[in-house]
Parts: structure tokens; C-alpha cells; sequence
């Protein structure tokens, strides 16, 4: 049974649509008590740091997140939430990772703030959730922030700058893209995340 985590924002019902589609059990709660119960927890992110991590103070999901033992994913900003902190409105995040979330510059190369839209995911070969996923697939992003390359990234996406598309720390995953949205290889990598992980 997967664990969706509702903390008052997030793309939860595209989440949930994309389970049913797999045939997959799930539920959604902002009771970690009910969460517990999950075999796996997905934590969908959109919007604003400051208001996501006020959220999960206000239902003291924040530090439960920290001890989670089963298999997590974070998706776009529920990835992000896990570094240290963001420099969106100068927010501390969860910590478990280190580095700073950094906005995207408009002014280089002409980007277009946000990142919206597809771009290709270098992965390692070696990470389940890739399974199954060709090398330099194309996944859909919406973002403004991207998080560092740091030691537990196991892909990148480059837009004007190289950032982390996807990581792996411990029972934890994230990934800045929308696998929910991201067409047949998004549904495989949420159920290599479910099966294999």
C-alpha cells in the first residue's frame, strides 16, 4: 500500500491518478500515524517552499519525514524540501542533505523562468528507479529552483545549468521532474519506485 503524503499542496490527485492507472493501492493522509502503515510513501511537491515546510510544521510532519524507514519519494519540490535550505524567501528546509536550492537566472542564455516543460535526465545506470528507462529519456519539469549536484545525485538535467534530476539518499528518492506527468516513462519509473525499490 503507498502512502501519499497530503500537507495541504502538491500534485496529489495527478499522483493518485497515476497509481490508479498502474493498478496500485494507495491513500492519501497528513497523519503520520496512518502514514506508518504505508509500505511506501510518495511526497508530492508544487509550490513554495516557506509555505510547504510552515505546512508540515503545522501538522508536525517535519521531523517524522527525517526518520521515515521505508522506501520515499520526493517528487519536484518534495525533493527539494530534503537539502538544507532554498534560497526561495531564505527558507530552511529539512536538512538531510546538504546544499542550497538555487533560482534559476532568466538572464542567462535567455531561459525562460520557470523550467516548464520536457528535458532529458542522464542517469546512472545503476539506480532502480531508471530501470527500464533509456539513457537521456525526456521527463516533464515546472520548476524555478534546482537543487546542487551533490554525492547522492544519480542524474542530471542541464537547463543553462547543470543540476540534480534525481537522487538517492539511503530509503530516500527524489526526483525535480514530474514522472506523473511524464507519459510512459514517468509510469515506469513510478513503478520501478513501487516494485523495486
Amino acid at each position: 500500500m503507498i502512502g501519499i503524503i497530503d500537507y495541504g499542496a502538491g500534485n496529489i490527485r495527478s499522483v493518485s491518478n497515476a497509481l490508479k492507472r498502474l493498478e496500485v493501492q494507495h491513500f492519501v493522509s497528513n497523519d503520520n500515524r496512518k502514514l506508518d502503515k504505508a509500505d511506501k510513501l510518495i511526497f508530492p511537491g508544487v509550490g513554495e517552499a516557506r509555505s510547504a515546510i510552515d505546512a508540515l510544521s503545522k501538522i508536525k510532519l517535519t521531523e517524522w519525514l527525517k526518520e521515515v524507514n521505508v522506501p520515499f519519494l520526493g517528487i519536484c519540490l518534495g525533493m527539494q524540501l530534503l537539502f538544507d535550505r532554498t534560497t526561495e524567501r531564505d527558507t530552511d528546509c529539512l536538512g538531510m542533505l546538504a546544499g542550497t536550492n538555487e533560482r534559476f537566472k532568466s538572464n542567462v542564455l535567455n531561459l525562460k523562468v520557470p523550467h516548464m516543460g520536457w528535458n532529458q535526465v542522464r542517469h546512472r545506470d545503476d539506480c532502480k528507479l531508471f530501470d527500464n528507462i533509456a539513457a537521456g529519456e525526456y521527463f516533464y519539469f515546472v520548476h524555478s529552483y534546482y537543487a546542487p549536484i551533490v554525492a547522492e545525485t544519480v542524474a542530471t538535467t542541464d537547463y543553462g545549468v547543470q543540476f540534480t534530476s534525481a537522487l538517492k539518499l539511503k530509503n530516500y528518492y527524489g526526483v525535480q521532474f514530474h514522472p506523473e506527468k511524464s507519459s510512459k516513462s514517468g509510469l515506469q519509473l513510478l513503478k520501478n519506485f513501487i516494485e523495486l525499490c
